[in-house]
This record gives structure tokens, C-alpha cells and sequence, in this order.
């Protein structure tokens, strides 16, 4: 059995440009967005890519051939081969009676205002939603005529669990879905025994109420982009600590006995927003980009996702027994808030994969699909399922930067050591090697390195070579044999995706300084000897070396870029930074000395 899963829509962009006034990133960030591919052979997972990794157009919605087609040519197999090609979007008719009766049932729009989006919503359906408008994307991009028989159209949340489930190993689960929208949704819970789905349907969250979407307003309000720059408000909150009088809870959300909430307007009501915000806030419109109130409204709504995803799991543990929790959806990259809701449950563990936000469903997808088809999925749980580039891929890739960078080749048993040498002082390293990882998270393969224990050394590569906001703070990477010495991890024994934050312990925090946040936590991620041996290695000698159990561990790009994905991607994102040296493999490159 031969699984295609993908998302992505090849109209969107465009679509909304044009219906909604959606420009620059915004265009991409309504339906498709993270658009990426994934390939499953007789239940095996063998090659999935975001399709921005290819195209470089971050966050991108486009179709994604690219990924498709390099999956397709990774697995040796055709699109004649593929027996089931699963879309992560189901826009069913009971979701288009839904989101119709969103626009009549909307009593404080004009008729004038609900005949137009119905039109816009009509359109949109014929274009980008139906099933005839999906395979006809598929044609137009692939140029192959896909038998309807062969499309399974998968709902988004469904996806979404999917993706946490098998990652995590299947088994029984309890779980919650929290995102911006799915087609009409936008938070589930329940539990999946004996590999049964049981939704508490009373207690879903349609998208009218969307935290997540509110979440994104907030961002957006605070001058970032939306449904990518959360984790900066994220980051914001750490730097005070919340009002006792939290002004969203008290002005915004409403929150009900059964763990469901109302929110005060749809989050499409921006003016409205902002207005309410300025008025709660005492805030000033020429104000909001001022460092300090955007620590007070941060620090809030960071509180108030707290609050609101706590209420909602008590009632999952009112109505499960099962002793385990599955997080997904891009609420769920909220780290800070994922380590608060473990601890203050009764839930032995919680996992959230590596493919929690949006580019999780196109493997979600190709799960459930092979999954439905009796093809037991056994996809792992290495995030390392890119593209690779040999020896000749990157002596090509060199010799297109021959006048402006120089290189050297060292044994393979040698790249460890040199680097920990290298890392042992105040240098930052582009770390280029092996398969590159899927989702949002740099894990190791296409990451930038240094060492944590210089004091200037996070606002050197915010400016120098992130070129970023000087607030941002960066991750550690420690084996996982020592993580507990280091951070408080409580219940966690390992958090190998970024996905949970830990107070770092009291004796380490000045020996880490560069990768403890201002409040005292960190984001850590957890490898060992398997699951990434050379960066375990590194690590080894680097610590050995120095004494220092971490290093701090970035995304291989600058703002606004997609992660690199291939050796010339690599070599441009160095030489247009001040990154001191990059190891492509085995090969340790710097630029040219100037004669």
C-alpha cells in the first residue's frame, strides 16, 4: 500500500488576495498553510518535506508539488504507483451548512454585508473546497489524472490526532486538538481506545470562539505577524509576570461551567479587536509596538491560554480514565503553557510531536488513510525525514562559492571533535548534516550551535546573524541522560521536539546563561546516542571540553526565511550573516581570507 498525504491549496494565495484583501504572508495563512507532503510504503513513513523547504517561501500554502514530487522520487515510485493520495481538508456538506449559517445567523451584519461573503464563501467552495476543485488542483500541478476513487479527503482535526497518535507510538490516549480553524472547528477532545476516536462533541469549540485565532489578533495587535509570530508573544510573557486582574479573562473570554468559553468577537473583527484592546489596555495605538506594554498584553494572553486549555482538560479528566494525554494542533507549540497543563494534571505523560501545527496533517492524513486501508501505520519517531545531499551535492554547492568561501574535508571520526573545539569558544556555527528534520523546529540537522555560557552571546545572534528582535530567546540541546540534572523536567523524562519548557535548575543558570530565558526556563530539546548520533557526539566532546551540558541550538536561517534546506541554501544563509563557521558534513567552511 502506497500513501500520498499532502496540504495545501494551489488557489489560496491568490484567492484570498483578492476575496479577502489578504496581501504579503497574510495570503498564505487562512486554509493550506505549511503546505508539505508526506509518502507512507506498506506503513512505513518514508519521506516527508515542507514544501517552503523547497520553494522558499516561508509558510507558503502554494500546492505542493515539490514536496510530492521529491517524495515520490525518495520512495522510487510513481504517481501511477500511489493507491491512495490523502488530503488533510474534508469540507463536507454538513461543514458548508455550517459555514453558511455562520454568515445568515450573523445578526449584527447588514443583508448587504451577508449576500457578500456568501458569494466570497461560494466562490471559495468552487474554487479551492470542493472535491471536483481538488482534483482539478491536483491535475493542474501535477499534470496527473487523479481517479476519484484513489482521493480520501480527511478532516483537518482529524489529521491532526492522527499525526500525535501514531507518532507517539499509538495506544490509548486521551486528547485534545486546539488550532486557529479547521473547516469549521476549531478545538476537540476525547480519547481513542482500542483505536476508536470518541469526540466529546458537547464540548467542541466551533471557529467563531477560536483561542488560537484570538491568540493571533493579540500577535498581530502587538505589531507581528499572525499565525507565525506567536511564540514571540510567548516569549514577551516571560518577562513580567501576568496582572492579577487579567483584562482578557475579565473582558474578552467568557468562560463556562463545562469547560466550553465564548469570545467577544470572531477574529476576523480586527478594528474591533484592536479598539476593545486599546480600551482594557489603556493603551495608545501609537503605543503598541512600545517594549513594556507589549509585555503587559503578552504576559495576559499568555495567562489566558493557561487558563483556558486548564479548564478545558479538567473536563477531559472528568470524562476519561485513560492515563495518558495527546496535545495537537498549533496551540499546541505553546511550550510554556504545554509543561503547566502536564504538571497540573492527573496525567502520568503528554505528548506533542514534532508535526503538532499545520505541517503535521499531511502525514496525519497519509496515517489515517493507510491506517483505514488495514495497513497498520508504523511510521517512528525520527523527525529527520528530508532531504540528504552527498559528497558530490555539497563539492558542487562549494565550488558555485569558490571566491568567496574556503574550505577544508576532515575524516568523519574528526567532525566531532573539531566542532566542540570550534563551539569551545565564542563562535556560532552553521551545523548542516544529514536528512533535514520536518516541521517548525531546527532539531539538529539544520541548526546553527554555540556555546551558552558567554553573557552576550544571545544578543550577538539575534543581531548578527538571526537579525531579530534582541527579547527572542534560544534553546538548549542536552542529552537526554542529563536533562533532569539541569532542568526541573518533573514528569518529562525527554522532550526530544522543543516541545515543553522546564525551569533550568539554580546552579546552571549562569553556567547556560545564553540559553536561559530572562524568567529562568527553557525550551530544551533531548537527543541521544540514536536518535541523533553526530550532534550526541558533539555534545560529548563539547561538554568533556568545557564542563558546559548544553548547547544552544537555532533554526539554520534568518527572519522572515524558511529553514535551509540544501547545501546552496546553506552557504547563502553564512555568507549573508556573521556566522563565524559552517560544517557541511564532514567539510568545515569559512569565508575567504581577503588578499
Amino acid at each position: 500500500m502506497i500513501v500520498l498525504g499532502y496540504n495545501g491549496f494551489g488557489k489560496a494565495a491568490e484567492l484570498f488576495a483578492r476575496l479577502y484583501r489578504a496581501t504579503g504572508i497574510d495570503r498564505h495563512l487562512l486554509f493550506g498553510h505549511d503546505s508539505a507532503a508526506a509518502l507512507i510504503v506498506d506503513g512505513e513513513l518514508v519521506a516527508a518535506v515542507e514544501e517552503e523547504r523547497l520553494n522558499r517561501v516561508k509558510k507558503t500554502s502554494e500546492f505542493p508539488v515539490n514536496a510530492m514530487n521529491w517524495c515520490l522520487e525518495t520512495g522510487g515510485v510513481s504517481f501511477d504507483d500511489i493507491d491512495v493520495v490523502a488530503f488533510s481538508w474534508q469540507f463536507s456538506d454538513d461543514v458548508m451548512d455550517k459555514m453558511i449559517a455562520e454568515i445568515t445567523e450573523d445578526h449584527a451584519a447588514s443583508p448587504a454585508e451577508k449576500f457578500s461573503r456568501l458569494d466570497r464563501l461560494a466562490e471559495t467552495y468552487a474554487a479551492m473546497f470542493s472535491k471536483e476543485a481538488i482534483l482539478a488542483d491536483f491535475l493542474e500541478h501535477t499534470g496527473h489524472h487523479l481517479d476519484p476513487q484513489k482521493l480520501e479527503l480527511v478532516p483537518h482535526h482529524l489529521a491532526h490526532l492522527m499525526t500525535g497518535y501514531h507518532l507517539a507510538g499509538g495506544g490509548d490516549a486521551a486528547f485534545l486538538v486546539s488550532d486557529g480553524r479547521a473547516e469549521w472547528l476549531s478545538a476537540i477532545m476525547g480519547e481513542i481506545s482500542d483505536g476508536k476516536v470518541r469526540v466529546l462533541d458537547d464540548v467542541t469549540i466551533d471557529s467563531r470562539h477560536s483561542l488560537a485565532m484570538l491568540f493571533s489578533v493579540v500577535t498581530r495587535y502587538l505589531g507581528f505577524v499572525p499565525n507565525n509570530d506567536e511564540y514571540k508573544v510567548m516569549g514577551l510573557a516571560g518577562y513580567a509576570p501576568p496582572p492579577a486582574d487579567n483584562p482578557f479573562l475579565e473582558h474578552v473570554v467568557e468562560m463556562q461551567p463545562d469547560g466550553t468559553y465564548t469570545i467577544a468577537h470572531p477574529a476576523s473583527a480586527v478594528p474591533a479587536y484592536y479598539a476593545l484592546f486599546d480600551r482594557i489596555f489603556d493603551g495608545d495605538p501609537s503605543r503598541r509596538e512600545d517594549f513594556d506594554f507589549r509585555v503587559r498584553v503578552a504576559s495576559a494572553a499568555q495567562q489566558m491560554i493557561e487558563v483556558v486549555t486548564a479548564a478545558q482538560l479538567a473536563v477531559l479528566e472528568r470524562r476519561s480514565a485513560l492515563p495518558r494525554l495527546i496535545f495537537e494542533g498549533g496551540l499546541a507549540l505553546n511550550c510554556v503553557n504545554n509543561t503547566k497543563l502536564l504538571e497540573g494534571s492527573r496525567f502520568a505523560d503528554m505528548d506533542v510531536s514534532f508535526g503538532a501545527s499545520d505541517v503535521g496533517v499531511a502525514l496525519g492524513a497519509a496515517l489515517h488513510a493507510s491506517r483505514e486501508a488495514g495497513d497498520a501505520p508504523h511510521p517512528g519517531t525520527t523527525p529527520y525525514l528530508g532531504p540528504a545531499f552527498d559528497r558530490e551535492d555539497i563539492l558542487a554547492a562549494l565550488d558555485k562559492f569558490s571566491q568567496q568561501v574556503e574550505w577544508r574535508e576532515v575524516a568523519p571520526g574528526q567532525v566531532a571533535a573539531e566542532t566542540a573545539a570550534l563551539l569551545e569558544d565564542e563562535n556560532v556555527i552553521g551545523w548542516f548534516q544529514g536528512r533535514m528534520e520536518y516541521g517548525p523546529r531546527a532539531l539538529g540537522n539544520r541548526s546553527i550551535l554555540a556555546n551558552p555560557r558567554f553573557p552576550g552571546i544571545k544578543d550577538s545572534i539575534n543581531e548578527r546573524i538571526k537579525h531579530r528582535e534582541q527579547f527572542r530567546p534560544f534553546a538548549p540541546v542536552v542529552l537526554e541522560e542529563l536533562a533532569s540534572e539541569v532542568f526541573e523536567t518533573g514528569r518529562k523524562h525527554s522532550s526530544p521536539y522543543m516541545t515543553f519548557v522546564f525551569p533550568v535548575r539554580p546552579a546552571y543558570r549562569e553556567v547556560i546563561q545564553g540559553a536561559c530565558h530572562v524568567d529562568g526556563t527553557a525550551r530544551i530539546q533531548t537527543i541521544t546516542d540514536e536518535s541523533n548520533p553526530r550532534l550526541a557526539q558533539v555534545l560529548r566532546r563539547f561538554t568533556e571540553r568545557t564542563g558546559v551540558p548544553c548547547l544552544i541550538n537555532t533554526s539554520f536561517n534568518v527572519a522572515g526565511e524558511p529553514i535551509v534546506c540544501s547545501p546552496v541554501d546553506a552557504l547563502a544563509c553564512f555568507l549573508n550573516t556573521e556566522m563565524d563557521h559552517l560544517v557541511l558534513d564532514t567539510f568545515f567552511v569559512r569565508r575567504s581570507v581577503e588578499r
